[in-house]
């Protein structure tokens, strides 16, 4: 640690940059630097996992690279093909798992004047993940199958200091369990091994923040809502 920077300094960055970061959903369509890529990856990169086995690949997709993909999965989205997960996705979503599920989608949709209930309208903003909301780049994080769900927890913890290094950097970010649910697809179309199983994606680049889809922020529980102290 650098004595020269008492720890409430390093925490109170920590906390701003986490503070500050929220789901991007519309961005400016100016590319970012390679050299600021690599900085975002490179920190990324100190993520700590099991054995050190850094179980995380990543493609980082750009320019005409980026709109092939993003024409390929938005066709397939389009037409009610995917469910392809290489992870289970969640059973259902019940109690306060759902209240904060159902709090957060009515937020998105209040925002961009969708009527509650208008069904049409949730499925075509929800095709709005296969175009990557209008980001430049995305980020497709994919990992070794014999590592199981490990792996993918690992890759959850680079995920998130992925968006906090693009954060403290001036970009945006969001992760996309979306772009998962058409696992084959990627595996085809990057020529991915068949021991690769596809985590997530994150869309990223430069925030528009004059769009009215990024005025809004979603809540957090306390910590005492998900914390148990145990001491004697």
């Amino acid at each position: 640690m650098d004595a020269a920077v008492e720890p409430q300094d390093r925490i109170d960055v920590l906390q701003s940059l986490l503070n500050e970061r929220y789901s991007v959903r519309a961005f400016q369509p100016r590319e970012v630097p390679r050299e600021t890529i690599e900085q975002i990856l490179g920190t990324a990169q100190r993520t700590a996992s099991w054995c050190n086995s850094q179980p995380w690949q990543v493609l980082i997709v750009s320019g005409e690279a980026k709109e092939r993909f993003r024409k390929a999965i938005y066709a397939e989205a389009s037409r009610g093909l995917g469910d392809d997960y290489d992870f289970t996705p969640p059973r259902e979503y019940v109690g306060v798992y759902l209240e904060r599920r159902r709090e957060s989608g009515f937020q998105l949709y209040n925002t961009l004047g969708i009527a509650r209930g208008d069904r049409a309208a949730y499925a075509k903003q929800a095709l709005e993940n296969y175009n990557f909301f209008g980001a430049p780049h995305i980020a497709v994080i994919h990992t070794n199958e014999p590592l199981g769900i490990y792996g993918a927890v690992d890759c959850g913890g680079y995920v998130s200091n992925f968006m906090l290094a693009a954060q403290a950097l001036g970009l945006g970010t969001i992760p996309q369990a979306a772009i998962a649910r058409h696992s084959g697809l990627i595996r085809r179309h990057f020529n991915l091994d068949d021991d690769r199983r596809v985590v997530c994606g994150i869309s990223f680049g430069y925030a528009d923040h004059a769009h009215k889809v990024n005025g809004y922020r979603t809540s957090r529980a306390t910590v005492a809502d998900t914390v148990t102290f145990v001491d004697v």
